[in-house]
This record gives structure tokens, C-alpha cells and sequence, in this order.
């Protein structure tokens, strides 16, 4: 797809065409959304999808998982008028951390932290992500954002999977994603 056409009629999702598919093997995603987040348009209505369910919710800030989350999160952030949190791999901040394991979506044990000084008890951080497959970066996320005393508004990804992680996020918290009711069992699947 050219990266400068809009469609006369932009459906909710229209912009998943943009993404490629993986080429390089089981160690990454199966959908590359980085081409979709150079189409302006594209990038605009995606983040508009995004936060559409939570108009009108108290949100005092956005938390972008690292990296790809990062990007969505901004985008929402400024949308929203509201301030940026990143959710780090552990070892990229030089600041005092809370640090929480997890398994990522290849099954690699990992770590994720966030800095100590930014979420507030009470503080109302809506969570954005590209994809939620396993769930575990997300619930990661989500356990370090509590254990400040932080209450997540809402989980925000262009996809949140059918998964067993995916089913709990969707169970507890409130959630918005891209992907159209008809399209969602090939996203399961990975087709």
C-alpha cells in the first residue's frame, strides 16, 4: 500500500493493510507495524481508534511499554494532552527503579522496570502497547504500575490476542484495540 494514499472511506481498522508480515523468523512478532506508523493518516486514526472507548475517562497519564509502545504511547500522550511514561526493559534507566519479571510472547524470561518517582498513589495511567500476544509484557507492565499505587485506566494495543494472558486483560481492565470483530480470529491465528 502507498504510504501517502487515504481511502475515500476509512473503516475502523482500514490501516492494518499497512503492516508486513514477519520475514525473519520465530524470534519476532508475526506482524511488523512500524509502516503503519509512518502513513500519517494511518498512525492518526489508529491512535484515534485507540482512545476512543476511553473518552471521557480520568486518565493523568500514559505509559508506552518499551519500544514499539513507545511510539503509540507518545501519540496518545499528546493526543490526550497528557504526560508520557516509559516502561522500560530493565537496565535502560540511570534512575531509582521497581523492577518486575516476566515472560515475553517467545517464552524469554525478562525484566521490566519503571522509575519510582513518576506514578503517584492514585494516579490513573492508561497503558499502551502494539501488541498483546501472551499478555505477560502487558501484565508486567500493569504489576509495576500497582505496586506504585498507580490504577490502570485502560490496556491500548493495536491487537490484544485471544490468548489465555490476553482473555485475563481483557477480564480486569478496560480495553480498546484496532482490530474489527471479523478480522480478530485471523489475528489469533496469525494469519
Amino acid at each position: 500500500m502507498d504510504l501517502c494514499h487515504v481511502p475515500a472511506v476509512r473503516e475502523k481498522g482500514w490501516y492494518l493493510a499497512l503492516m508486513a508480515p514477519n520475514v525473519k523468523g520465530p524470534n519476532y512478532a508475526w506482524l511488523d507495524p512500524s509502516r503503519l506508523y509512518c502513513h500519517p493518516q494511518g498512525l492518526q486514526d489508529c491512535v484515534a481508534d485507540l482512545l476512543q472507548p476511553f473518552q471521557g475517562d480520568p486518565i493523568d497519564m500514559v505509559a508506552g511499554i518499551d519500544a514499539m509502545g513507545f511510539i503509540l504511547g507518545a501519540a496518545a500522550a499528546a493526543v490526550l494532552r497528557k504526560g508520557f511514561l516509559a516502561i522500560r526493559k530493565a537496565g535502560h534507566l540511570c534512575v531509582q527503579t521497581l523492577v518486575q519479571p516476566y515472560t515475553d510472547y517467545s517464552g524469554r524470561e525478562k525484566m521490566m522496570e519503571v522509575r519510582t518517582d513518576a506514578i503517584l498513589p492514585g494516579l490513573r495511567i492508561l497503558l499502551v502497547d502494539q501488541w498483546v500476544e501472551t499478555g505477560g509484557t502487558m501484565r508486567a507492565a500493569i504489576q509495576l504500575v500497582e505496586r506504585l499505587g498507580g490504577v490502570v485506566a485502560g490496556v491500548a494495543a493495536i491487537c490484544i490476542e485471544d490468548s489465555e494472558g490476553g482473555r485475563w486483560i481483557r477480564e480486569h481492565y478496560k480495553c480498546s484495540h484496532c482490530v474489527p470483530p471479523g478480522l480478530q480470529p485471523r489475528f489469533d491465528r496469525h494469519q
